[in-house]
């Protein structure tokens, strides 16, 4: 995200964190006022003791009053501080459901472009800031300007000559305090870009830990995070040095006001040109200013500090979500009748992650709807990017891709996606139980199928053994587990979902030679049921496949069965030749012949 600082946070943005919650702040600041009248009453209470006292009048009922102001403001402030607690905390949680909500559908180019550790701190330290610019900035901001208004008016009624000296070193101190407010902006948003980075870096670091460990890198991973914390401790401390000013100056400004107003006003009642009643209220009002000018200029100095995290969040909440529309409106499915359709067809696809790459060039090729069809291809010519296109992570930038005869944008992205099943080539396991993974999918199965699907992908005898069997944890990223299992897990939580379409990512590759036997015996099965479409660098993998598709360079030079390709590709003959002793189709690419 940019790190530009000219855009600070305004009532916009403030007042768009706080939708939902607006009712409570209007009864958060309803009871602070209440508050703030009780103790503005309380001073002309104070006066009428005085004259009364000095009229020789009674004064019990006016002390009783006053009294019970003291006790009522008191009670009334104490609602009005759980309140805005509350308040602060919704906040908080509702922005962390907003962000969660985004930041799990935003667009796959979004995520290729920012680092996951950064997303991760704007749910986390980010939302937290906003907690002390919502309950200490913006309400007190509201209620200390509504407060100082009050106070104002009532000393200017009391006595406008004193209350120009009073404004006079009010707007002196102020000027002061805004002279540091930039900074104090500026270094907030250092402040927790710093943190973003430094939780970027330290879940690098975790997410790879025994590379880390193996690699004997502690040291400068430690060194390589810390210098991302020295950086946030760096601004947060010129931030507190700047915010140090602040209070000081609002200190200053009252005091030196208050004292001055009490040797000006001393001096004319001495005179017999004063009130003593009148200048007793007016100092009064004086230590009540305290309140409203420090909560004003302290609220501006909080929200300055927040406006980082705040416009790291609006960052995130202004990307858009990747769109699930409703369906093209007029394009038409195939009618019924006739032969049925491939389940998946590229017709003169291009696309690029950068619009000046183009990674697929014209890539046509079907997939029928049983069967296994095999994409081979060396690293970077465009493999997983079909998968990609295919699960409607993106969107070609030409050409057309029908599913089961229809043009996919026919359907909702949601609807494309549950008749597809995805396999990664690192088969992701989340943390939680092997159960829990399994069902991740389709949590409603029953276990008829969830046993069908565990034989389907050879999971009965591993799982068999495990402690607890199904209800085993997988641990952190399933490193509990090996990486055929993983693979095998993944497996049977895409067929769970009884997919029209199979994608799998180099199944085979964690696999012993018991182990992808198993494996092709199941992936023959599953071609029964439903379509298989395989990237594959096992030789032992492509030749089982019914089709077998060659990308090079984003375009597809060959496709046929083995025996066809055998007569017709030199390209496949030099793969095969290659593959004598069944190694992975990659190196014979990376032996540097190109067909």
């Amino acid at each position: 995200m940019s790190g530009d600082t000219s855009r600070l946070t305004g009532p916009r943005q403030v007042l768009r964190v706080l939708r939902g919650h607006r009712r409570w702040i209007a009864g958060a600041v309803a009871l602070t006022l209440v508050a703030s009248a009780l103790g503005l009453a309380q001073p002309l209470v104070v006066r009428r003791v005085i004259e009364s006292s000095g009229a020789g009048s009674g004064i019990g009922g006016y002390v009783g009053l006053l009294v019970t102001l003291f006790v009522a403001q008191a009670l009334v402030q104490a609602v009005a501080g759980y309140v805005l607690a509350r308040t602060g905390e919704g906040v908080v949680l509702g922005i962390r459901l907003n962000l969660i909500d985004r930041l799990l559908r935003l667009p796959m180019r979004t995520y290729d472009r920012h680092r996951t550790g950064d997303l991760i701190s704007r749910a986390g330290t980010d939302s937290t800031a906003l907690r002390l610019l919502i309950a200490e900035g913006f309400t007190d901001a509201v209620t200390g300007s509504i407060g100082l208004l009050g106070v104002v008016a009532l000393m200017v009624w009391l006595d406008w000559a004193l209350f120009l000296i009073v404004i006079a070193m009010i707007v002196l101190g102020g000027l002061t305090v805004i002279s540091v407010l930039h900074g104090i902006a500026r270094g907030s948003l250092v402040a927790q870009q710093a943190t973003g980075a430094m939780t970027a870096e330290l879940e690098r670091a975790l997410g790879a830990i025994r590379t880390v460990r193996a690699s004997r890198a502690e040291q400068r991973e430690a060194e390589r995070i810390g210098a991302e914390a020295r950086s946030a401790f760096s601004a947060s401390v010129r931030v507190g040095k700047l915010d140090a000013v602040v209070a000081p100056v609002i200190e200053l400004t009252v005091h030196g006001s208050f004292l001055v107003v009490l040797l000006v006003g001393g001096v004319r009642v001495a005179g017999q040109g004063g009130s003593v009643a009148d200048l007793a209220a007016f100092l009064l009002y004086m230590l009540y200013l305290v309140g409203p000018v420090g909560a004003v200029f302290q609220a501006v100095s909080t929200m300055q500090q927040g406006a980082g995290a705040l416009r790291r969040i609006t960052e995130i909440l202004d990307l858009p979500e990747e769109p699930d529309t409703a369906p093209l409106r007029g394009v038409a499915p195939t009618p019924e009748g006739g032969p049925r359709p491939p389940v998946l067809e590229f017709r003169d696809v291009w696309f690029g992650y950068d619009p000046r790459r183009s990674v697929l060039r014209g890539v046509s090729f079907q997939v029928p709807e049983r069967g296994h069809v095999a994409l081979i291809g060396s690293s970077g010519v465009g493999k997983s990017t079909v998968f990609a296109l295919a699960e409607r992570f993106y969107d070609p930038d030409h050409g057309l891709i029908l599913f089961e005869g229809g043009d996919v944008r026919t359907l909702s992205r949601a609807q494309h996606r549950a008749r597809i099943g995805l396999v990664e080539q690192h088969a992701p396991v989340l943390y939680g139980t092997l159960r829990e993974n399994l069902l991740y999918a389709a949590p409603e199965a029953g276990a008829d199928e969830l046993a069908r699907v565990v034989e389907l992908a050879q999971l009965t005898e591993p799982a068999s053994r495990l402690p607890r069997g199904l209800d085993t944890d997988a641990g952190e990223h399933g490193m509990a587990l090996s990486g055929g299992e993983r693979m095998r897990i993944a497996i049977a939580r895409s067929l769970l979902t009884r997919p029209s379409l199979l994608l799998l990512d180099e199944p085979t590759a964690h696999l012993d030679a018991v182990n992808e036997a198993a494996l092709r015996r199941s992936i023959r099965q599953t071609s029964t049921e439903c379509a298989l479409l395989v990237i594959a660098h096992r030789f032992s993998t492509i030749r089982a496949a019914d089709l077998i598709v060659v990308l090079d360079a984003g375009e597809v030079v060959a496709a046929g069965s083995h025996a066809e390709l055998m007569e017709t590709s030199d390209h496949y003959r030099f793969l095969c030749r290659a593959q004598q002793a069944e190694g992975p189709v990659v190196d014979a690419f990376r032996a540097g012949r190109r067909g």
